[in-house]
């Protein structure tokens, strides 16, 4: 296998880096400590990213994104990881590939503006009733000649407040379960839908996690995405880049930052007339963090590879999610405890870290729902092992000589 980095991939990633360096990372502070940012800086940054061909990096060139391979969006998406949440958000965007099947009007009206940057696009998926049960949603819309009627509601929208419209899971046929979910694009401004309250979180200070009530919403043959009944294939497509890239791949970015801090602070810090870092116990925490983070890096890379071939490495992207998710946790748990008094004190990007990385194990899918797909997967037969010429190894006869 080439794990040999191009020179144009080294060249974005350099350049991504930089720009999370000089124009993000300074930002940082204020956020945590006003819970906002304000509305002309995140249009600045997202004009800067914008001019520099930031924003959008996922989206097809033939749309006016980006075009970047899924390898390419990792190695992107790990630079991200050494900044905030919202400051990732406003400038390179939140632009769902599920927009993608937008047909003829649909286009000008929500695909190509989100891609711009003009409209921002939230996914509405899940309910009270339904978290990880993406296919146990209530909200409904029914048929009424003319389109459909969309009631019901929604919480822990990510950037619903800031967002102009919704992709909304819908029940549309009752009787199909799963089947019967449709997705709909839906702006906030019509008549019927309401944003509720914010519902403030541990970390992930300056966005917005909102409530969204439909009451008798009145929807046209124009707002439904894609076939109907296929809505639900449709969402988990798109959720399963977001685990790859802003999940997966962030988190192992952030990580990675965390053990340089480690690193630094373990040469730099002299206890009982030594550096810490020649205590073997530090030695552990910083040994397991290394190799812990090679570990999810390289399992990222190579679902994202696997993206690139036209494979659908579904059970491999769960692998990705449990296994960047918690070994943040560990690396972040660790950092606290080299940094000691100063890890749990806010002067340190570590505290918040600390907080802001604890929803990793839970949103797009828990750790448990993660490990119960990639059991299935092996259970099914090995489709969760793959070869490196990207066929499926058949476990179901058994061994082979």
């Amino acid at each position: 296998m080439n794990f040999a980095v191009s020179e144009e991939s080294a060249l974005l990633v350099a350049s991504v880096r930089r720009f999370v360096e000089e124009e993000l990372c300074p930002l940082e502070e204020e956020v945590e400590s006003k819970g906002v940012l304000e509305p002309d800086k995140a249009r600045e940054i997202f004009l800067k990213s914008r001019d520099l061909g930031f924003y959008a990096m996922n989206m097809p060139e033939e749309v006016g994104g980006g075009g970047l391979s899924a390898v390419d969006m990792c190695l992107a998406a790990q630079e991200m990881g050494r900044t905030s949440d919202i400051l990732v958000r406003r400038a390179f965007g939140t632009v769902y590939e599920l927009l993608l099947e937008c047909e003829g009007p649909q286009r000008d009206e929500w695909l190509l503006p989100a891609v711009r940057g003009d409209r921002t696009c939230a996914i509405a998926m899940t309910e009270p009733g339904a978290g990880s049960d993406a296919a146990g949603i209530q909200t409904t819309a029914k048929p009424d000649g003319h389109g459909w009627i969309l009631n019901g509601g929604k919480h822990f929208v990510s950037d619903g407040a800031f967002s102009d419209f919704f992709a909304v899971t819908a029940r549309t046929d009752p009787d199909a379960g799963a089947k019967g979910i449709s997705v709909f694009l839906v702006d906030k401004t019509m008549p019927g839908v309401t944003v509720g309250r914010n519902q403030s979180m541990m970390g992930l200070r300056g966005g917005s996690h909102v409530e969204l009530a439909f009451d008798d919403v009145k929807l046209g043959r124009k707002h439904l995405l894609g076939e109907p009944g296929r809505g639900l294939r449709l969402i988990l497509g798109t959720i399963g880049r977001v685990r790859l890239f802003d999940i997966g791949a962030r988190a192992v970015g952030t990580a990675t930052l965390l053990l340089e801090m480690m690193t630094r602070h373990a040469r730099d810090r002299r206890q009982f007339g030594a550096p810490i870092g020649e205590f073997q116990m530090i030695q552990s925490l910083l040994a397991d963090s290394a190799v812990e983070i090679a570990s999810a890096r390289l399992l990222c890379l190579e679902a994202a590879w696997e993206t690139d071939q036209g494979l659908d490495p579904r059970e491999k992207v769960s692998a990705v999610k449990v296994c960047s998710s918690e070994t943040l946790g560990r690396v972040a748990d660790r950092a606290v405890q080299v940094f000691g008094g100063l890890g749990y004190c806010k002067d340190l990007p570590i505290e918040r870290i600390y907080r802001d990385c604890r929803v990793m194990r839970i949103y797009d899918g828990t750790s448990e729902i993660h490990r119960g797909v990639v059991a299935r997967g092996l259970l099914r037969g090995g489709a969760a092992v793959v070869l490196p010429n990207g066929k499926a190894l058949d476990r179901s006869s058994g061994p082979r000589a």
